[in-house]
């Protein structure tokens, strides 16, 4: 191609994030393990630099509301996919779950988690508090496993900058985690908020400050991911995120299939193959229809327009119009919008990430109904208190005064690492589950998650049935429901 003979030949790697992401954006992570076997062994042969398979809401998904053993989804797919590695993401000190778990859990879930199967663990943190990686990496290190380290994109402006989040906080984020032993680095774009330009930008930055490879993921969810996509890969970005079609877009990655074509031929081609890619694809298509009950169709825009406004990610959206309808207060929610931003600059700008995200969008609902910081959530106290970590910018004595009055733990904030406090869980879970767990596998699900996990358990143990909405849907269910929706659609018309 003309002007591109004289740039040097570096072609993309690409993670594919069909089996986690995918469906975690698009269908609320309800793909079953009986669906991905199909195509594993086709997809283990793509040639993929990883396949991301597992973390994020899997765990918690698939044991309350699949009933499935999260820990054999790994096991068995590593039987069918030995050649791409295995990647999951980790909440740094959160695991799994929705809070610091203790450090003899994060470990021995850590090395649980490698020996299942688990190559690349890409660790995040919700307000990039490094400090929250210090236990996961030692134990993904010990383990001989890939450490990717991960920060948090966000902004308070449309676009980088500002007094925040600027390309100088990026840079010494990245630094640091240099410094604590990652492999790898990754910017997390969780909102689809990073600009073509902007991600050009940073990843030049990055590219001439750190030695590691850096990968980049994004969501669709604004409309501009596939063209931040580009901008980074002439930048240099060694890797990119992306999901088979069925699965892509919307709040999900950008689909691979037209990357693979628009880079085909330049110096950054993926070398992948789009026929076999094709053909996964509509495999996907063929059982999408048991999993269609999940997909958001409430609009015909497949994007978010409104995100470019005001950055607010859609779970976040739709867990505050939940709050509201609870309080029958739904017609607020337009100053619940313009809140917002307070109440996120009053607790030091963390990003809009789990469980921060949730954390800000309840207090803001509280604010706009109660008055501002007249009624405080529990979390919104651990939060000021220090115990999801520190916040990026300080948060004022003035805010710190009104949300923990009367806080049971103190009002002085903490300044050590939030899991220094947390003491040794995992033996207490061990004697809680006797008799019910058969291993540590089955103890680390009660851990993390101990009312469902126990209840998981007497499923799997076959101690109480398995409730039928929880059994999997058929293409023959689908097939009646469609019957009995074209039936009564029928009698209506000859009505």
């Amino acid at each position: 191609m003309e002007g591109m003979e004289k740039i040097p030949k570096r072609p993309i790697k690409i993670t594919d994030t069909t089996f986690r992401d995918g469906h975690q954006s698009s269908l609320a992570t309800r793909m079953r393990t009986e669906d991905m076997i199909p195509i594993a062994e086709e997809l283990d042969q793509v040639g993929f630099h990883s396949v991301e398979m597992w973390g994020g809401a899997t765990f918690d998904v698939a044991h309350r509301f699949l009933a499935e053993d999260p820990w054999e989804r790994v096991r068995i797919l590593k039987k069918l996919m030995p050649r791409t590695p295995f990647q999951m993401l980790l909440r740094g000190q959160n695991l799994v779950g929705y809070r610091n778990y203790p450090d003899d859990v994060a470990e021995a879930f850590i090395e649980k988690a490698a020996e299942v199967g688990i190559d690349i663990f890409r660790c995040f943190d919700a307000v990039n508090d490094e400090r929250n990686f210090e236990t996961p990496f030692k134990v993904i290190k010990r383990c001989g496993k890939h450490i990717q380290g991960t920060i948090c994109y966000s902004l308070t402006e449309r676009r980088m900058g500002g007094p925040v989040y600027n390309l100088k906080y990026y840079l010494e984020k990245a630094k640091i985690l240099v410094d604590m032993g990652a492999d790898s680095l990754c910017i997390k774009d969780m909102a689809g908020l990073l600009a073509p330009y902007d991600a050009y930008a940073l990843v030049k930055a990055l590219k001439e400050t750190i030695k590691i490879p850096i990968q980049l993921h994004t969501h669709y969810t604004s409309g501009m991911a596939s063209m931040t996509y580009l901008k980074a890969i002439e930048a240099g970005v060694d890797i990119i995120d992306t999901a088979l079609a069925p699965f892509a877009l919307r709040s999900s990655q950008p689909a691979v299939e037209p990357i693979i074509v628009a880079l085909e031929g330049t110096p950054w081609d993926s070398g992948l193959n789009l026929e076999k890619i094709l053909k996964l694809g509509e495999y996907l298509e063929t059982i999408a229809p048991k999993y269609r009950d999940f997909l958001d169709t409430t609009k015909m825009s497949v994007i978010d327009t409104n995100v470019l406004r005001h950055q607010i990610p859609g779970g976040m959206i739709s867990n505050m119009v939940s709050q509201l309808k609870q309080q029958k207060a739904l017609h607020r929610i337009n100053e619940v919008y313009e809140e917002l931003p307070k109440t996120r600059k009053d607790l030091g700008y963390p990003p809009l990430v789990t469980p921060t995200s949730q954390i800000v969008g309840v207090q803001a609902v509280l604010n706009t109904l109660f008055g501002r910081y007249k009624m405080v959530s529990k979390e919104t106290q651990d939060y000021v208190y220090g115990l999801y970590g520190r916040s990026p910018v300080p948060i004022s004595e003035e805010i710190r005064k009104l949300v923990l009055k009367g806080y049971k733990k103190g009002t002085e904030p903490i300044t050590c690492r939030p899991a220094d406090l947390i003491e040794p869980e995992l033996e207490k879970v061990k004697e809680e589950t006797r008799g019910l767990a058969k291993d540590l596998y089955d103890v680390l699900i009660c851990a993390i998650f101990p009312q469902t996990g126990v209840q998981f358990l007497k499923w799997k143990y076959g101690l109480e049935p398995v409730p039928e909405k929880l059994k999997p849907k058929t293409l023959e269910d689908v097939k009646r429901e469609d019957e009995a929706i074209a039936k009564a659609k029928a009698e209506l018309s000859r009505g």
